[in-house]
């Protein structure tokens, strides 16, 4: 009797290991990801504010402060965006004055989440479905007086 009982759970650890082993895997990758596009979001607000406390200043121009912008993702390893990504507004109202803003739009693409969606959806992603993801950063400082 007893041996019949072993035999009947021979493959139970198999099994479970095969169904528990790629959920762990999809986790671990998700915080990866998670991570990473954190890491990215942390890049474009320290450009935002590079870019928005170089746009204060009075010999500023909007093409210059997108390029500050600019070259602070790409050193930062966001190589995705140009000048079209980034949004200079030099007269923003503030309660003590004017302001500049710089707003970056971002298209953040997951390595191995996107593929995987793509694969549990059932085919390549519709127009704009788990293409990509548009992160947003924004920084606002006050002008400096001429």
């Amino acid at each position: 009797m007893a041996m019949n009982r072993l035999r009947s759970e021979r493959g139970v650890s198999l099994v479970e290991a095969a169904l528990t082993i790629p959920m762990l895997l999809l986790i671990a990758v998700g915080i990866f990801e998670f991570g990473r596009a954190y890491q990215f979001w942390q890049v474009m607000t320290n450009a935002a504010r590079e870019g928005a406390r170089y746009s204060v200043t009075p010999a500023a121009t909007v093409a210059n402060a997108q390029n500050v912008v600019v070259d602070y993702m790409r050193r930062g390893g966001l190589t995705d965006c140009d000048a079209a990504c980034v949004a200079v507004d030099r007269g923003v109202a503030l309660p003590t004055g004017s302001g500049s803003t710089i707003t970056i739009a971002y298209p953040f693409r997951f390595i191995v989440l996107q593929p995987v969606a793509n694969l549990v959806r059932g085919g390549p992603p519709a127009s704009g479905n788990l293409s990509s993801l548009t992160m947003h950063a924004t920084a606002t400082m006050r002008n400096e007086a001429p």
